[in-house]
């Protein structure tokens, strides 16, 4: 249910020389110098694999007593320094929804893809920050790849596919009350998609998650049927308003899937429009 990001624009190359040259009254000059180059190599590595940790893996060059010449560029900029408003203007508050999950509120985050710990190089390249809401950087922690090597997580600048519905829901008998909740990966997704995507929502416990949300926006919505039908309005119409709203702040948002998977249902339309709602509402 990632939601993808437009990537920020950088000049990386003009990106990593400042760097550098900001460097050189302190007393990290001569590493950050005799790395100038290669540093520059390696984003560029980042940004022709699109950060996939199948292919990126950790740079030997960096070693542990070094780490912390990177993380302290992010975790300790001052001011003037290059990096200082571009991390400022990655975190300002303007989304409205975590684009790892796509639950509504604004991320109070800024998420490593590649994490600090294992690839410090990237700390403040730009492509390997995104908001995220600190449930998802909870879930995600250092993670990146799997036992068969395979990436974990959704990149929110490079995976375009993302750009549709990458998630579906179906929702289980009887219609009153339904036993099952199930989130999947969408039914147009290719199978490495799908794949990716289902890591995705495990590692990142977002089925859990959206259960809980599923459960009461279920009631919500039989509620309001029974209101539109009181008013004598279109339930099929409103529902489908309903779904297009919700697609205005993402296809992949929680409120936009569970209504698409409303509308897909056509048996449960046809409940809405004319069955025996329950006496409790």
């Amino acid at each position: 249910m990632v939601i993808r990001l437009k990537p920020p624009a950088i000049d990386y190359d003009g990106f990593i020389d400042t760097v550098v040259a900001e460097r050189q009254a302190g007393r990290n000059a001569a590493y950050f110098d005799g790395i100038h180059a290669s540093w520059k190599t390696r984003i560029q590595e980042y940004l022709d694999g699109r950060g996939n940790p199948e292919i990126v893996k950790p740079w030997p060059v960096v070693t542990n007593e070094n780490k912390q010449k990177f993380q302290n560029l992010y975790s300790k900029p001052r001011e003037g320094n290059v990096q200082k408003p571009i991390l400022e203007s990655l975190r300002s508050r303007t989304l409205q929804v975590c684009p790892a999950c796509g639950e509504d509120g604004t991320p109070n985050t800024l998420d490593h893809y590649l994490p600090q710990e294992s690839y410090p190089d990237f700390s403040i390249t730009p492509a390997n920050l995104s908001p995220m809401c600190d449930i998802c950087q909870g879930e995600k922690k250092a993670k990146t790849v799997n036992a068969a090597n395979e990436r974990l997580f959704l990149h929110p600048y490079f995976d375009e596919f993302t750009d549709q519905q990458v998630m579906e829901l179906a929702l289980g008998r009887p219609l009153a009350a339904p036993s099952t909740i199930t989130l999947r990966p969408h039914q147009s997704l290719d199978a490495a998609q799908s794949a990716l995507v289902l890591r995705h929502l495990e590692e990142l416990g977002i089925g859990r998650r959206y259960y809980h949300f599923v459960r009461d926006q279920y009631l919500h919505l039989l509620r309001l049927t029974s209101l539109m039908r009181q008013q004598g309005q279109d339930v099929r119409e409103q529902l489908t308003n309903f779904c297009a709203m919700a697609s205005f702040k993402s296809v992949n948002s929680w409120l936009h899937v569970f209504y698409a998977g409303v509308l897909a249902d056509a048996e449960l339309v046809a409940y809405l429009e004319n069955g025996d709602l329950p006496d409790f509402l």
